[in-house]
This record gives C-alpha cells, sequence and structure tokens, in this order.
C-alpha cells in the first residue's frame, strides 16, 4: 500500500470547489443516469465485466462524488462490493445521505489508500477530467497498482482538445478546470500504465433535453492484463 503524497494544487482547487457547490450539484445531476440509457449501459456491462472476471474483489468508485453511479452500480444486484471514493468531504455527506447502506471513503487517485491488487474493478466517471495532463501518468498508474490481474477500469470523460475553466457556478466562486482528451491519447496513456485497453467509445455531445453538453463524451475501457508465469499477458487489439 502507498501512502498519499502531499496534494497538489489542483487537488485543493478541486477539493474546495466541490464542497462550495455540493448540494446544488446533488440537484442538478438528479436524474442524469435515467436521461442517458448508452451510459447506463456501458456502465452496466463494466458492472458485469467485473462480476464475471474480478475474483469477487470490490469495485471502487473514484472521484464519486455525490455516489449517483456508486448506488446505480449497487443497485444492479450483480453482488458486487461497490464503495465510493473522493476528494470532497461535502460531496461525500451528500452521498452518504442518498446512500447510507453504501462505503464512502475519502481520498485521490494520485494516492489512493488502497492495497495492491485489491480490486476486481475500478470506475473513474469524469472524474479524471480534473487531472492535469501531466498528472495523469501518475494516476493511471495507481490504477494499475490497485486493480488485480484481470480487473478492469471505466473511464468517461469530455472529449476534445483545449481545457474548460469555470470560476463560478451556481451564483458559487469556484476554480475547476475540465480537461477536454482524445480517447485514443486516453487509451495510449493506459498501455503505457501497463493495461489492455479493451474498447473505447465516442458520442456525439447531446444539445438538447434537461442535460445538454458542450463536448463529445468519451468512453474507454481497460483491464489489467491476467499474470502467468510471473509475466503480465493479454490481447492487446482494441475495439474502436
Amino acid at each position: 500500500m502507498t501512502a498519499p503524497d502531499p496534494s497538489p494544487d489542483f487537488l485543493h482547487a478541486t477539493r474546495a470547489s466541490y464542497d462550495t457547490m455540493a448540494p446544488a450539484y446533488v440537484d442538478f445531476t438528479r436524474g442524469e443516469l435515467v436521461a442517458k440509457p448508452l451510459e447506463r449501459g456501458l456502465l452496466t456491462a463494466f458492472a458485469e465485466l467485473v462480476a464475471r472476471d474480478g475474483g469477487g474483489l470490490p469495485l471502487a468508485d473514484v472521484g464519486c462524488g455525490t455516489g449517483r453511479v456508486t448506488g446505480y452500480l449497487h443497485g444492479l444486484g450483480l453482488g458486487l462490493d461497490v464503495f465510493g471514493i473522493d476528494l470532497a468531504p461535502q460531496m461525500l455527506a451528500e452521498a452518504r445521505k442518498d446512500h447510507p447502506g453504501l462505503r464512502f471513503e475519502e481520498g485521490s487517485m494520485l494516492g489512493l489508500a488502497l492495497p495492491d491488487a485489491s480490486l476486481g474493478g475500478l470506475l473513474a466517471w469524469y472524474s479524471t477530467i480534473h487531472v492535469p495532463d501531466e498528472e495523469l501518468p501518475r494516476a493511471f498508474a495507481e490504477f494499475h497498482r490497485v486493480l488485480a490481474p484481470g480487473g478492469y477500469v471505466q473511464l468517461g470523460f469530455q472529449v476534445g482538445d483545449d481545457p474548460l475553466r469555470l470560476t463560478e457556478a451556481w451564483g458559487m466562486e469556484i476554480s475547476l478546470v475540465f480537461h477536454r482528451r482524445r480517447p485514443e491519447r486516453v487509451a495510449e496513456l493506459l498501455r503505457d500504465a501497463g493495461l489492455e485497453v479493451v474498447s473505447r467509445v465516442w458520442r456525439e455531445r447531446e444539445t438538447d433535453g434537461p442535460f445538454p453538453e458542450r463536448a463529445p463524451q468519451g468512453f474507454v475501457l481497460a483491464r489489467r492484463p491476467i499474470v502467468s508465469g510471473g509475466c503480465e499477458y493479454g490481447n492487446t487489439s482494441t475495439a474502436d
């Protein structure tokens, strides 16, 4: 197990921003998964793979926020031990209030307080979007470390080349940077971290409905290769 390092500046800004807007964020995102069947399908497929191949190990929702996706995965009834990790105490307070039967812990994806190879699955659903490019390999190395061989990681993020910077939300002062990335670049970094890319999905942005979007959406599924004879191996092909 590795101890978390001192937090980089972006972690402090991200934590403070989400603590500030936690109650408003709950109201804003309520019902979002109901309105997004494609995302529900991807999350369900990910959970089924973890249930099948994860060796009965837990599934961590890293950057769980208010726990809405953590609760969705638990509610699938697959018997998974699902828990959430987030930077922001106020977001975690909302998660515990809405999902009192689930476990939520404070932590950072740059230094997860989890033993090596202890997870059957790891979800980073729109949580790596606040990690700067230079820190992303560090996060992916942590994902590789905590996943057991054969365990899966599912990412969701906005697609693009230029970051979005927000200093205000719902009349509150915040400081957030949303890093948009290309799925092929995310896949390359996952491979560099020793993870095997299983699939990449790209969805165009929705401009109408209750949750209009500023950018297309990307989803990458990867897996820690299975160990055989002291070496990790797996299928190195990708599906687009």
